[in-house]
């Protein structure tokens, strides 16, 4: 779909560009259901990955008009690990139209930003007749900072000509990240999935800084631009400018501490390439040591201190919701038990946490379980002994017993603790970061209110429909707003390793917690 090669041979990059704008009708985009994606990098357009076109034309995308630079301010700070975040992160951003030689500033002191680095822009176009969108262009910057020091704290601004943050009137702009230590040390993290926009995600974000976390961890189903979450271009509603709002809402965590997403049936936004991913790829810049970056960008995995953690794509072997069922051919799960068994044996990795959207266990009386989960990778954590598993998708808070062959290995009370090298795997869901709450089947159970019943009433997504099943694993059900909050504790003089795990509610009030145990190596 690209310029012929011998004809390319003959032209310019801008040339190239002219030829393809003419070449793409805005009929053709609309019917393929395609947008565009590009990046601009060193004045020169390279094109991005949509199948069926590649450039809007003149009549659905004007050429890019830049403003003054000193009235654009950029927002939506967002920090992500590369693939080893003691020495390498990535700062993005969005401004709000076209800018020139955008770029970040970093330093050790705020007032000392010495090393200015060039920035990427990603362009992302979604023309009218996209869902509820109208004619909109969003950029997203990123500029990919490595050889940083463990340990460290950095300051750092971002900016474009005409908008210095080294300036002093944009002193206020300023903001810092630490990079991972170099050895072992005592840290916390966060979790949650299916935020959205709204005052209960900016309510749950409010808190999260409060737990002063290393990193935090998004377990999918990100902003709902796409209500629908069907993964197909017939979803109704999709709004581009969401993803504009939610930025904006999250940028107070996320322009200091990394934020590290995974991505569920609501981030398929089908419009943007044949997987539904291109939208993510021009928003985000992840570890790519996944096994695909183009069709699985959401799968990557990072070392922080001693733990290991593993980001998955479940739309990959989701029965429930097939719009990229079997995306991967089999390679994630052939990538994660590499990972599993890499980890495992490593005398520096403690503990291995694993994050991703659809439930491995849940008895949420909309989702509940996903059987393609418990089909494809169920089997390797339990023979990796997985010490946790953070899942979204059913939006209320809901933690399982230890759990091995589907059943329950060793009743988890509050308070309790589990040692996965002998019992099994803790399975939590933390999908009430902010959207409407889903229903439990059985009374809510949680610290302060306990209500244990021997067995629930829930259902599996298996190949074909709906399984009902009745489960004892149900130990913590909590039907309001809340997160997970994880402390790690590295052992000392060769005692034993911990997790201390915590669902914090929107009010602040502790509803659950346990431990994760293992002994030193």
């Amino acid at each position: 779909m690209g310029v012929p090669e011998k004809l390319a041979e003959r032209m310019s990059m801008a040339e190239q560009h002219e030829y393809l704008r003419a070449k793409f009708s805005r009929r053709s985009m609309i019917r393929g259901g395609a947008v565009t994606l590009g990046a601009v990098t060193g004045g020169q357009f390279v094109l991005g990955g949509t199948a069926q076109a590649a450039v809007p034309t003149q009549s659905t995308a004007p050429a890019t008009q830049h403003v003054d630079g000193a009235l654009v301010a950029p927002f939506g700070r967002h920090l992500a690990f590369g693939n080893d975040p003691r020495t390498e992160i990535t700062i993005s951003w969005q401004v709000p139209v076209a800018v020139k030689k955008p770029f970040v500033r970093i330093g050790t002191h705020a007032s000392h930003l010495s090393v200015k680095i060039d920035a990427e822009v990603r362009t992302l176009y979604t023309p009218a007749g996209v869902g509820a969108s109208g004619d909109h262009t969003q950029y997203y910057v990123h500029a990919k900072l490595a050889n940083l020091k463990p340990g460290r704290t950095y300051f750092y601004g971002v900016g474009h000509d005409g908008f210095d943050p080294a300036s002093p009137q944009f002193a206020g702009t300023i903001g810092t990240f630490t990079t991972a230590p170099s050895h072992k040390e005592p840290f916390t993290f966060t979790a949650f999935g299916d935020e959205g926009v709204g005052y209960h995600g900016l309510a749950n974000n409010s808190l999260l800084l409060g737990q002063n976390p290393s990193f935090h961890l998004h377990a999918g189903d990100i902003c709902y631009a796409d209500p629908a979450g069907a993964g197909k271009t017939a979803d109704a509603g999709f709004d581009s400018r969401v993803w504009d709002q939610f930025l904006a809402q999250t940028e107070s965590v996320a322009k200091s501490v990394p934020w590290m997403p995974a991505y569920g049936n609501h981030d398929m936004e089908a419009w943007y390439s044949p997987n539904g991913y291109g939208g993510e790829d021009a928003r985000w810049n992840l570890p790519d040591n996944g096994p695909d970056k183009k069709n699985l960008p959401g799968v990557y995995s990072f070392v922080y201190g001693n733990t290991a953690v593993i980001s998955l794509d479940a739309n990959d072997v989701s029965f429930e919701i097939p719009a990229n069922l079997g995306i991967s051919g089999g390679t994630q799960t052939k990538w994660l038990e590499g990972q599993l068994k890499k980890f495992r044996a490593s005398k520096d990795v403690d503990f291995i946490v694993i994050f991703f959207h659809h439930c491995a266990y849940c008895t949420s009386t909309a989702h509940s379980s996903e059987g393609g989960v418990r089909q494809e990778w169920v089997p390797l954590f339990e023979k990796y002994t997985v010490d946790l598993v953070i899942n979204g998708h059913n939006h209320q808070y809901e933690r399982t017993d230890v759990i091995k062959n589907n059943t329950v290995v060793k009743e988890l009370p509050i308070g309790g603790t589990a040692y996965p090298e002998t019992e099994g795997v803790v399975y939590v869901t933390a999908g009430a970061a902010g959207r409407s709450l889903y229903a439990f089947s059985a009374p809510d159970s949680y610290e302060g209110h306990v209500a244990d019943v021997d067995t629930v009433s829930a259902f599996v997504n298996v190949n074909g429909g709906k399984q009902n099943e009745t489960v004892a694993w149900s130990r913590v059900r909590y039907l309001n707003y809340s997160f997970l909050r994880v402390d790690v504790q590295p052992a000392s003089s060769g005692r034993t390793a911990t997790l201390t795990v915590s669902g914090i509610a929107e009010t602040g009030n502790r509803v659950d917690h346990f431990t994760v145990a293992r002994k030193a190596k």
